[in-house]
């Protein structure tokens, strides 16, 4: 049996979906729905129990898993309540760690490119001790996540007992099915769609630092199958432990993942460059680009998707059907 934290979110979700088309339904999502359809992310999903955040503690007393794949959390980088981020992005993790270890289950969580801060110190995946309090995030939630990779390690470098597999995930810019629940934490591909479509233009932000033109800051966006594929490829590796970046090691502009979008659905790109809005210039990205040989070195040799690709089966297989749900 395998327990999914997050398993109804974005990136959890997809992760069921592959595992169940590959056969497994003995998965267990703990998750809280709410109200607002995102129910939907699991309703073409087989699942061996649903069990909500406050009483998963409790529903692991006693179990024995295949592994725990640890994926939920505040993951909004505009949240501001730092003691529920905390409570619920570190405070809970450290729990289940403690429970891995004690039970000797293999323990596969999500970190975040969100570690990296500004990218003053490189978007290296270096987990020594020494790199890792090098780093400075510029928001809660990243802080969270780096808090919680520093406490993993920090065990790791004083031979304290770890589960028999860890791994840390730091994902970069995923994008893909099932992302619509989170709203301005959507991918710009799901934001802008609709406008596109419509025949619209899209706005994207002008450049507002020296050297770097209008539409041309740049991401390592990652499609939601590529992530999925690494996290099952270190379930079917459990000699692999360790800290890893999530991206396609290729950073691409806003404006060449816009003008996929668009050529995706036919039409010749349609952009215009508005002022990016003063309260966020200050702390905002003009590039992220993954370092991935931590991953090779550990025996990953899988691909990753095109961002042309990846936009055009997004669109032509979810974001432009009747049904857009994985």
């Amino acid at each position: 049996m395998l327990l999914v934290t997050g398993g109804a979110g974005f990136i959890g979700s997809n992760l069921v979906a592959s595992l169940n088309e590959a056969g497994r339904t003995d998965i267990v999502v703990n998750d809280a729905l709410g109200q607002d359809g995102k129910w939907r992310n699991l309703g073409k999903r087989q699942l061996a129990d649903v069990v909500p955040p406050g009483q998963l503690l409790g529903w692991l007393d006693g179990r024995k898993l295949d592994a725990v794949l640890h994926l939920g959390a505040i993951s909004d980088t505009t949240a501001t309540d730092g003691d529920l981020v905390l409570d619920t992005n570190f405070r809970l993790s450290l729990q289940l760690l403690d429970w891995c270890t004690a039970t000797r289950t293999p323990f596969i969580y999500a970190s975040s490119a969100a570690t990296y801060g500004d990218g003053a110190e490189g978007f290296d995946d270096d987990w020594s001790l020494a790199a890792l309090r090098r780093l400075k995030p510029m928001n809660l939630y990243g802080f969270s996540k780096h808090l919680f990779d520093l406490a993993v390690v920090d065990r790791f470098a004083k031979g304290a007992a770890l589960p028999p597999q860890w791994a840390g995930l730091k994902f970069f810019n995923v994008f893909g099915a099932n992302e619509y629940h989170k709203g301005e934490m959507m991918s710009l591909v799901a934001k802008r769609f609709g406008e596109a479509k419509a025949g619209k233009r899209v706005r994207l932000f002008k450049s507002h630092r020296d050297g770097i033109a209008d539409g041309e800051q740049k991401r390592d966006f990652i499609c939601a199958d590529d992530a999925v594929a690494v996290m099952r490829w270190l379930l079917d590796t459990p000699s692999v432990s360790g800290i890893f970046n999530v991206g396609t090691g290729q950073a691409r502009s806003f404006r060449d993942l816009v003008s996929a979008m668009f050529r995706a659905l036919g039409r010749e790109p349609d952009i215009e460059y508005v002022d990016m809005p003063p309260t966020i210039r200050d702390q905002y990205q003009y590039f992220t680009q993954a370092k991935v040989e931590n991953l090779r070195r550990a025996g990953y040799n899988a691909g990753f998707t095109s961002l042309e690709d990846a936009v055009h089966r997004y669109i032509t297989s979810f974001l432009n059907q009747p049904d857009r749900y994985r």
